[in-house]
């Protein structure tokens, strides 16, 4: 349970996919697409293991069912060759402290000697496979390569959603090959982002920062008939001010999609949905840390000078919109919150929502690192593990990885 007011509730219902509760896994080979794409240091040291931790109720499901359970997973971008800086070792010693028993770990992921390894395991034991994307296969999707890594297991597990939104080998390819089911956190990844969307609980408010708002245009379109209120933030936000007339300064506008977010924004309106946008701002002329830095309302950002956060009026005015909120999904910071003189606005928000007597949801563009640094994680209901995943089930896009998953219809033979 949550220390914040978050109410902290599954949604069910949503997956139509086998999950790994479908399948009698005892004595079988269970090959888990993990995502162990974790950061690492420069001497290699994992910096941060929250996937890791992240897969640890599906592997101790299938330990605790007596399955051989095989693990793979990609790391950094090698480009389809084998390069020491992306190996998955450092992920293996780690494993084996979390698990608190031996992790096999095999240096390659097809092979002779993968296939020896894979026919002397016993029931409980637990190996992890080299780096998928040290062969080109991987991100290629190619069949064959596909076809021996399931040669390895009778059983495919996807729980890696983080890359549910590519056709890679051991995403769409595997599971062509065997019955294929949804790990836990797959299945609560799902349950959150398509069960808010679906049927959330009211009033519904999203909140959109980042960057870019092309990279938000489609959630935002997704949601403008199911939200009761939309917050705008982040740089997003000076695209809408320039369509709008208003002077920007520097800020970062995207000038192709003046258009369309204006007419998104009168149409958003126009349905009675609350829209906000910041009132003041956090300006500088750079980055450079010692920068003089300037809060001033939107509509007076001089030449010059850019938008980097979103100022105190504009907390009080978004604190204010979330504090009647039964349902908050968050998907993007509010300015440059790695540099601390731009935090502010990013990590007052991220209180303001832990505060919140509502579901919380957060979830892609750095939002849950963002919510990591302010020291309110604890408090959300539920942290997404997937970027781009993300946001694509948030647009309603189909997933690849889920599309490719055996369907509870045909439930195989136990």
């Amino acid at each position: 349970m949550a220390k914040g007011n978050n109410i902290h509730i599954p949604i069910m219902g949503i997956l139509d996919k086998l999950t790994i509760e479908d399948l009698d896994v005892k004595d079988k080979r269970v090959f888990v697409r993990a995502d162990f794409n974790v950061p690492l240091d420069d001497s290699l040291n994992i910096t941060d293991d929250t996937r890791i931790r992240a897969t640890l109720p599906t592997i101790n499901y299938a330990i605790d069912g007596g399955a051989k359970v095989i693990l793979g997973s990609h790391l950094g971008r090698p480009k389809g060759k084998v390069d020491p800086r992306y190996s998955l070792a450092p992920v293996a010693k780690r494993l084996q402290r979390l698990l608190g028993k031996e992790v096999i770990f095999v240096p390659d992921c097809v092979g002779p000697l993968v296939d020896d390894a894979a026919k002397r395991m016993k029931q409980g034991d637990v190996m992890l496979l080299e780096n998928l994307r040290f062969h080109p296969g991987e991100e290629n999707n190619d069949e064959g390569f596909a076809r021996a890594i399931a040669g390895l297991a009778d059983y495919y597990i996807n729980d890696a959603f983080g890359t549910a939104h590519r056709s890679h080998a051991s995403i769409v390819g595997i599971p062509k090959f065997l019955p294929s089911a949804a790990g836990f956190l797959m299945r609560r990844e799902i349950e959150y982002l398509q069960g808010v969307v679906c049927n959330p609980v009211r009033p519904f408010v999203a909140i959109l920062g980042g960057a870019k708002v092309s990279g938000k245009i489609g959630v935002l379109e997704n949601l403008q008939s199911k939200v009761d209120k939309v917050i705008v933030g982040g740089g997003m936000a000076y695209t809408f001010f320039k369509a709008m007339g208003y002077e920007v300064g520097d800020s970062l506008v995207e000038d192709d999609m003046l258009e369309l977010v204006e007419r998104i924004r009168k149409k958003v309106t126009e349905k009675n949905i609350k829209f906000y946008l910041p009132v003041d701002c956090v300006i500088a002329q750079s980055l450079e840390p010692g920068a003089e830095t300037k809060i001033v309302p939107t509509q007076e950002i001089p030449r010059g000078w850019r938008a980097l956060d979103i100022g105190p009026a504009s907390v009080r005015l978004f604190s204010e919109a979330l504090s009647n909120a039964k349902t908050i999904l968050w998907n993007g910071p509010m300015g440059v919150f790695e540099i601390d003189a731009f935090s502010r606005g990013t990590f007052a928000v991220a209180h303001a929502v832990a505060d919140a007597y509502a579901l919380t949801i957060v979830g892609g563009g750095d939002t849950d690192l963002a919510v990591y640094r302010a020291g309110v994680s604890d408090s959300i209901s539920f942290i997404s593990t997937g970027g781009g995943a993300a946001l694509q089930l948030l647009e309603g896009k189909e997933l690849p990885g889920i599309a490719a998953l055996s369907a509870k219809a045909s439930k195989q033979e136990r």
